[in-house]
């Protein structure tokens, strides 16, 4: 074996050393799992990314979740939907009952409890609306008619009247008491984005992809007004929110855009234009003339409907894809593509929570009836509760 000191002399007197194959004196295979971690990586971050701050996790999903609903009446009862055909309902801290909402054939895109808490509507690509008993989880009523996916449900606010959108470019409204088709509402031109009935039940407001608003008489299915051109939304609408007292409805856009128009008249009274990017949610205070939107510009907005001017901009790590205004407080929950969901103090501006757990984009989220939770679901497969006490 060569003394370390003669190659010291060596290389004072030669310069460089090189070693050839002849110096090798053994091989050592060495697992990259065994070598120790380089100096300034971020360890800390990846244990971050892995911490869990829900404490129950429904797991009865086998593929992505796209959307959740909590019962306006029981506080622990949630139903979720998702990619492998299929709805749940489930409790909270109950994580052995679960009942199986089966039958579709394509994705379940949309949930929605009735206003009493008897009936849950899912509303899937298959075109189909399924009525199912929300206590006992037995199917009612399977609703037909549209003939493309549907895009979303709603109840009407005092009965058991059903409404969808669809991908057909249709609205549909049924009785789900009865089982029966009631109306259906044509003439847009490309898929039916969101849309519900105003909080009086005496009107429908519905948004496509074809950039228009159209507000309808739900009895006699007449199209009373059609929203569109200059000042209002230029590429599809994404989103839309009706204020309590019936008069307005905000609408949302991949252009960016808030746009505020009068149910009565049909016309834009005003714009609301801080965004970048597309918005994907809008949501409206109990508590005071508020506006919250998210987009894809990573931005939570809250505005001053009064004076249609933004009263603080919540800058998020990544795009808002849903939110929530938590009961009637200043707090608002932002679900997004990193896969948090961040609680807002509308006042201040502030992030006040950020709730890890998920690992993929969060798609909607849910606040129980007691607001002591909010559930939210995932591409990751998962819905996750996490504790709000503290935000009411």
């Amino acid at each position: 074996m060569n003394n370390p000191a003669h190659h010291d002399e060596d290389e004072e007197e030669q310069g460089d050393v090189f070693l050839d194959e002849s110096d090798i004196v053994q091989e050592i295979t060495v697992d990259d799992e065994d070598l120790p971690d380089v100096e300034g990586e971020d360890n800390d971050a990846e244990s971050v990314e892995e911490a869990d701050d829900s404490m129950h996790i429904f797991t009865g999903h086998t593929g992505e979740l796209y959307t959740v609903a909590c019962s306006p009446m029981d506080a622990r009862l949630v139903a979720t939907g998702g990619g492998d055909d299929k709805g749940f309902i489930w409790k909270i801290f109950d994580g052995d009952w679960a009942f199986e909402l089966g039958g579709h054939k394509d994705s379940v895109t949309s949930l929605d409890f009735s206003t009493d808490g008897q009936l849950l509507a899912s509303g899937s690509f298959d075109g189909l609306v399924k009525i199912w008993d929300a206590s006992s989880g037995d199917l009612k009523c399977t609703l037909e008619g549209p003939g493309g996916g549907i895009e979303w449900v709603r109840w009407h606010p005092r009965g058991h009247l059903v409404l969808a959108g669809s991908e057909d470019c249709t609205v549909w409204m049924w009785n789900a008491d009865r089982s029966t088709y009631l109306n259906m509402f044509s003439g847009h031109a490309n898929k039916v984005t969101c849309g519900n009935f105003t909080p009086d039940g005496k009107t429908i407001c519905t948004g496509s992809d074809d950039a228009t608003l159209r507000i309808w008489n739900p009895r006699s299915g007449e199209n009373i007004h059609v929203v569109r051109g200059h000042p209002y939304h230029n590429d599809g609408l994404t989103c839309l929110a009706i204020t309590s007292d019936s008069t307005l409805a905000l609408t949302g856009s991949k252009d960016s855009s808030v746009h505020i128009v009068n149910i009565t008249t049909g016309k834009v009274v005003s714009s609301l234009t801080s965004h970048t990017d597309s918005i994907e949610c809008i949501g409206l205070s109990l508590s005071s003339p508020w506006a919250a939107t998210g987009g894809m510009d990573n931005k939570l907005i809250v505005w001053d409907l009064q004076h249609s001017s933004p009263r603080c901009t919540c800058d998020n790590e990544d795009g808002v894809t849903c939110l929530s205004w938590l009961g009637n407080s200043k707090y608002i929950a932002a679900g997004c593509v990193d896969g948090k969901v961040r609680i807002w103090d509308s006042l201040s501006g502030d992030c006040v929570r950020t709730f890890s757990g998920h690992s993929d984009v969060i798609q909607s989220i849910g606040v129980s009836a007691d607001k002591n939770f909010l559930v939210s679901c995932s591409l990751d497969g998962t819905a996750r509760v996490f504790e709000i006490p503290e935000f009411q």
